[in-house]
């Protein structure tokens, strides 16, 4: 198992300090603030833990209200709302600096058989016929972006592979929609919680910037302030993260400094294994008078 996968596991192995209440901390970065998707897994492990092991997540609802200090802790505290014969719901809130930055609800359910159908995955190119991130910044040269190449560049527990690059190289307004292969740098450990808490670290990687498709703009750009607002998540099939997985998100909104994306997570035999949607912040700075 690859060191920065690793990296990743430690960063869900949560201390307990009291009765549902946990630490938990960032891995050493250079970011200024920490991942969305970091903040997202640690509550849910969080909230997993206070629940029977046969109970497992279906779905899952935040609010980002702060921007995260990776350079100190994060203290989750759980509030057991309700236990009940085939659902258990919990809130999770996370705190910094005697701050509320994020808060989490999640549900939880034993596996029941039922009704079942899903939609069909896209047609997409099958990842070994598109080029790495690696290989994307030998190929594009000047065209792509110093910020993107920057962050192409360093080493991630997870391999991204984008079927769509003009979004990246272009400023043309084009169509706001993504598909993009990720698989983890490693196979994960064979646990049906820890899978979807992996898919929730996955899963708010650039659901922003397809919001901003539509405008000819990326997210990295000087004059746009980002960040994710609210988050909701829903898994409805466990599957193995073993393989590539296609991520396909498209973008039906942006208004009033807002961006709203749908995400859907398709493993590579056509499985629908979970949805997402973001709502996130996407402001035009004024420039100084």
């Amino acid at each position: 198992m690859s060191d920065v996968f690793n990296s990743l596991l430690r960063i869900f192995d949560l201390e307990k300090i009291e009765e549902d209440i946990y630490r938990g901390r960032s891995p050493d970065t250079s970011w200024q603030r920490i991942f969305g998707g970091q903040t997202i897994a640690q509550a849910l492990v969080a909230a997993q833990r206070t629940v029977a092991p046969d109970r497992l997540a279906h779905s899952l609802h935040c609010y980002f209200m702060l921007g995260g200090d990776p350079t100190v802790p994060i203290v989750y505290s759980v509030d057991r709302i309700r236990d009940g014969r085939s659902f258990n719901t919990r809130r999770v809130l996370a705190t910094q600096h005697g701050r509320a930055i994020f808060s989490l609800e999640a549900s939880f359910q034993i596996e029941e058989p039922g009704l079942d159908h899903q939609i069909t995955m896209p047609d997409i190119p099958q990842p070994e016929a598109l080029a790495s991130q690696r290989e994307l910044t030998e190929t594009l040269g000047d065209k792509l972006p110093e910020v993107i190449r920057r962050f192409w560049e360093r080493e991630r527990p997870i391999e991204l592979r984008p079927a769509i690059v003009e979004h990246y190289t272009s400023r043309e307004r084009l169509a706001p929609v993504q598909h993009m292969w990720v698989r983890f740098a490693a196979t994960p450990p064979d646990d049906p919680a820890l899978r979807r808490i992996l898919l929730a670290y996955m899963s708010d990687l650039t659901l922003l910037d397809t919001s901003t498709f539509a405008h000819g703009r990326v997210i990295f750009d000087k004059d746009i302030q980002a960040a994710s607002l609210d988050h909701a998540m829903w898994f409805h099939r466990d599957h193995a993260l073993d393989d590539w997985i296609l991520y396909t998100q498209d973008s039906p909104s942006t208004s009033g400094a807002r961006g709203f994306t749908r995400g859907s997570l398709f493993a590579r035999d056509g499985t629908l294994i979970a949805s997402v949607a973001q709502e996130g912040l996407i402001r035009l700075r004024r420039k100084a008078q």
